[in-house]
């Protein structure tokens, strides 16, 4: 983070980061808020049995405060702009996929890890979007509480707003912690979404084009 970055999170704690700089910086909690927020954290490491005051705990509060600001920092991010001007005039018909995109965000229901990729697929109607462009958008939803199913469904719709193409696919390959560490504890489960807009899902030939790019091959780890 720039120095001006900070300087300008300092002056103005509730401005929100934009451009470029809004993908690299985590949104700053309120100052006023943040000793409530170590607080919170604190009493919970009393509540499951911990003291706070051991050496190791000392400074966990303030350390999980500001992960969680730069774990849900896509609440301050905007669609338009991470886009920004990336969006170009271009007469390409055929399908743009970026595929193997890493992604981490938070279960809403027990606030545990779900992590995975995006596979992300668009037939352009006149206009394409920068490649670096649909990292950003996915990074902009993920990074907040989530279901998978949601962050799909997000990820389709803001690539149809910004584009308006043919169609658009999205498909995510996810492990979730509250799976995997809890409950069932099924450490080789994974769960698979997808959205199809326009072309992807009224064209059976598109659409199997599509799944066989984005399911057709090992996912690297």
């Amino acid at each position: 983070m720039s120095n001006t970055m900070v300087a300008e999170m300092i002056a103005h704690p509730t401005k929100p980061i934009t451009g470029s700089d809004q993908f690299e910086a985590a949104p700053p909690i309120r100052i006023e808020k943040m000793a409530e927020f170590e607080g919170l954290i604190r009493r919970e490491l009393e509540l499951i049995g911990e003291d706070p005051d051991r050496e190791g705990l000392l400074k966990t509060p303030e350390r999980v405060a500001k992960a969680m600001a730069w774990l849900t920092r896509g609440y301050a991010m905007d669609v338009a702009d991470v886009v920004g001007d990336a969006v170009f005039e271009e007469a390409h018909h055929s399908m743009v996929m970026v595929r193997d995109i890493e992604f981490y965000s938070m279960c809403e229901h027990h606030m545990l890890p779900f992590f995975g990729r995006v596979h992300i697929a668009y037939i352009p109607n006149g206009k394409i979007v920068g490649l670096s462009k649909l990292p950003r958008i996915v990074e902009v939803f993920a990074r907040r509480l989530q279901v998978q199913e949601r962050l799909t469904e997000q990820v389709a719709q803001a690539i149809e707003e910004v584009l308006r193409p043919e169609g658009v696919g999205v498909v995510i390959e996810a492990e979730h912690l509250c799976m995997m560490m809890r409950g069932v504890e099924k450490q080789a489960s994974s769960t698979i979404t997808s959205a199809l807009r326009g072309s992807f899902q009224d064209d059976a030939k598109t659409r199997d084009e599509f799944l066989r790019l984005a399911y057709g091959h090992t996912t690297r780890r």
